[in-house]
């Protein structure tokens, strides 16, 4: 399953994202997050990524690194929207040249489902290092994901975004783990690297 596209959405009303995702084979998988699933997950993530740089760098500069990443992406994203909006003659409004594909299978089913728990670590995919995040659903049923370079990133980004628009505050970490996992985003992570596409 190669990911094509991510959207998200704030519910003002419920306090959670509606988060789905297409693939390339024209499936759509759409889930419910809650604030502490959220949270859990970009924690989570930045955490196991500063750990691996740290196995080549001091850990000072593992964080650096992540930090610089996260704000070029930012950069770049702002950049090609600001673009995006003067070749239209416009200031602000969308960012990112393409909506949102709805695909027409559901594999999981159409209707949402509540992300109860996640499970994030580290693991080799070939040769590329990627981050293996499993989803626990109702029922004891799970998903997992592979999630490597800009999917990754992007995903990240729009959460990220989405967890600012719902006020929801920074993630953050106790010792070795982060204790806590409407407004429209899309991003393409396979462009991301080019020309990602936020909604």
């Amino acid at each position: 399953m190669t990911i094509k596209q991510f959207n998200g959405s704030y519910l003002t009303h419920e306090d959670r994202l509606l988060f789905r995702f297409n693939t390339i084979d024209d499936a759509e998988f759409r889930f419910w997050f809650t604030r502490r699933v959220t949270l859990f997950i970009l924690g989570a993530t930045a955490h196991l990524l500063t750990k691996h740089l740290e196995k080549t760098h001091s850990p000072e500069t593992a964080a650096a690194i992540t930090e610089f990443q996260k704000e070029a992406l930012k950069e770049q994203v702002s950049k090609q929207a600001s673009q995006q909006g003067e070749a239209k003659g416009e200031q602000g409004g969308q960012v990112g040249a393409e909506a949102y594909q709805a695909a027409s299978n559901y594999p999981i089913g159409a209707d949402p489902l509540l992300v109860m728990d996640v499970k994030c670590e580290l693991s080799k995919d070939g040769e590329a290092d990627v981050l293996s995040m499993d989803f626990v659903l109702p029922g004891g049923a799970n998903l997992n994901l592979k999630l490597g370079g800009p999917t990754l990133q992007a995903m990240c980004l729009l959460l990220d975004q989405l967890r600012e628009t719902a006020a929801w505050g920074a993630p953050f970490m106790v010792g070795n783990f982060a204790v806590q996992p409407s407004v429209e985003l899309n991003t393409s992570p396979n462009e991301i690297t080019n020309k990602p596409k936020l909604h």
